[in-house]
C-alpha cells in the first residue's frame, strides 16, 4: 500500500523512515503540517507487530500533534517519531544515536521530545547527534520533563469538565479510575489524590500498582476491567484506543479525559459517547501541557509566567468545546477537529 492511500494520510507534508542495519534502528518520523511552526512532538519506543502497525501510529500522532498544537494555541506545526523496537539484542545507546542522526536529516522540520518508551538518558543520546531536541534538563532554555505539565493541564482541564457535567468544584470525594501510571498517569494519579479524589488504577507494572496503593490509598483492579469500573471520570493514561467497539458499553464514567493520545479507535466512538451522555473531553486539547512547556523552551527564553497562562487557557478552550457541543448537538471530537483546522489556517 502507498502511503498515499494509507487510510490515515491526512496531506501530510512530509514522511520519512529510516533504517541503520548497525544498530538495529527502524524508525519513521511524520511531518503533519507547520504552518505554525517547526514540527513538534514526542518520539515512541515500542515492539510494533508490523511495519504497517508503525506507519499507522505515526500518521495519527503527528495529525494529532498538529491539532494539539493549534488548539494549545502555541508556535508550533504537529510531528510525530516512532522507533520500532528491535526483537534481538541490541545497543541502546547506539540506537538512540543513530536516531538522533535521523532527526537531523530531517533538517529542522521536526522537533523531538521524549515519549512511550523513551528515557531522559535516551533523549540525551539524541541530543549527541543533533540540536532539533526539546525537554532536556540541559541548556540555555531547557526545561525538563514535560510529564509534569503535561498531567497539570490535564487536572485543570477535569476541573473544567468536573464543573460543566457534574455541576461541583473540585474533585473531593469523586472516584476516578486511573489507566496506566506512567509519568503522566502517576503525577495525575498523585494530584487527583492530593485533591480529595478517592482512585481506582491499573498498570501493567505490578511495582507501581503497589506503590500507588501504599501512597495513593489506591483500588487496584485488572488492565483489562479499569475501564468498566463505576466511577465519576475514567482517565485513560495508558496507549490509545481505549474507548472501541468492545469497551464501550462497559464504561459507567461520567467523564473521560486523560493523558492517552489517540483514545478513540474510531471517529464514531465520540458520537456513541455523546448518545450515552459521557462527556469527552478531547485528548490533544487536554493533554497539551507537555508541549506547551516544550513550545517555551524552543522559543530559546523559557518563561513559566506563559506557560501557566497556556495551561489555564486549555480550560477556556474545552469550555468552548463542551458549549458548541451541547448548541449543535455534536460530539466533542468533531467540535474538536473542526477548531483545529480552522486554527491550522
Amino acid at each position: 500500500m502507498s502511503i498515499f492511500s494509507h487510510p490515515d494520510f491526512d496531506n501530510h507534508e512530509g514522511v520519512y523512515a529510516f533504517s541503520d542495519p548497525a544498530s538495529g534502528l527502524r524508525s519513521y518520523i511524520a511531518v503533519h503540517n507547520t504552518n505554525r511552526g517547526p514540527a513538534s512532538g514526542g518520539t515512541r519506543f515500542w515492539q510494533y507487530a508490523t511495519d504497517y502497525e508503525a506507519l499507522t501510529d505515526v500518521l495519527r500522532l503527528s495529525r494529532a500533534m498538529s491539532f494539539k498544537n493549534a488548539m494549545a494555541e502555541i508556535p508550533l506545526g504537529g510531528g510525530k517519531g516512532v522507533i520500532i523496537k528491535p526483537e534481538s539484542q541490541f545497543d541502546r545507546e547506539s540506537l538512540f544515536a543513530a536516531y538522533g542522526r535521523a532527526v537531523e536529516k530531517v533538517g529542522g522540520q521536526y522537533i523531538t521530545a521524549e515519549d512511550v518508551g523513551v528515557s531522559p538518558d535516551d533523549m540525551l543520546t539524541i541530543k549527541t547527534q543533533t540540536n532539533f531536541v526539546a525537554g532536556l534538563d540541559d541548556g540555555e532554555a531547557a526545561s525538563g520533563d514535560p510529564s509534569p505539565h503535561t498531567a497539570d493541564g490535564i487536572f485543570r482541564g477535569l476541573e473544567v469538565a468536573v464543573k460543566h457535567k457534574l455541576g461541583i468544584e473540585g474533585f473531593g470525594g469523586l472516584l476516578v479510575a486511573v489507566q496506566g501510571l506512567g509519568h503522566v498517569g502517576y503525577n495525575l494519579a498523585e494530584r487527583l489524590y492530593k485533591s480529595g479524589a478517592r482512585l481506582v488504577v491499573a498498570d501493567i507494572n505490578s511495582e507501581v500498582t503497589a506503590r500507588a496503593a501504599s501512597e495513593l490509598k489506591a483500588s487496584v483492579v485488572g488492565v483489562d476491567e479499569i475501564h468498566a469500573q463505576e466511577v465519576d471520570i475514567f482517565a485513560p493514561c495508558a496507549l490509545g484506543g481505549a474507548i472501541n467497539a468492545n469497551s464501550i458499553e462497559d464504561i459507567s464514567a461520567y467523564i473521560i479525559g486523560g493523558a492517552a493520545n489517540n483514545q478513540l479507535k474510531t471517529p464514531e466512538m465520540g458520537e456513541a459517547l455523546r448518545l450515552r451522555d459521557i462527556l469527552y473531553c478531547p485528548d490533544y486539547v487536554l493533554n497539551a501541557g507537555g508541549i506547551i512547556n516544550v513550545s517555551a523552551e524552543v522559543s530559546g527564553t523559557y518563561n513559566y509566567e506563559w506557560v501557566d497562562g497556556k495551561l489555564e487557557n486549555i480550560k477556556v478552550t474545552l469550555q468552548e468545546i463542551f458549549d458548541r457541543s451541547e448548541k449543535l448537538k455534536l460530539p466533542t471530537n468533531e467540535i474538536a477537529n473542526e477548531m483545529a483546522r480552522e486554527r491550522l489556517g
